[in-house]
């Protein structure tokens, strides 16, 4: 299934953003990144990000970051953390764009993940 990051983006749009959390997050890999738009010196010269989003390493990697419980900092703990097919959520936006990028990579097979 792939998606470009301005899909995936629109899709979040409405969550707002908070810098490092998210409450928004998919595992992805085949990331490429191509020109859309002007020329390389002119101001609309400009880039999309497409990727694979991957929903059995997402859930993977949600169910991992649910279970997490390594301090008391708003991203070491994902209590609200839900699979929803497709992206990890967390209404109270407890995922941590470092934190779920490791287990996207390291545990659960991806190249990485994209996040709100």
């Amino acid at each position: 299934m792939q998606f470009t990051a301005t899909v995936f983006a629109l899709l979040l749009a409405a969550e707002g953003a908070l810098a490092g959390l998210h409450s928004s997050a998919a595992c992805v890999s085949n990331r490429k990144n191509s020109p859309v738009g002007g020329s390389p010196w002119s101001v609309s010269y400009t880039w999309a990000k497409s990727y694979d989003i991957l929903p059995d390493a997402t859930k993977c990697a949600c169910n991992m970051y649910r279970n997490r419980n390594t301090g008391n900092k708003q991203w070491d703990k994902c209590p609200d953390c839900t699979f929803d097919g497709t992206i990890c959520n967390s209404k109270g936006w407890h995922i941590g764009g470092d934190e779920m990028n490791y287990y996207c990579s390291k545990k659960c097979g991806a190249q990485g993940s994209e996040a709100n």
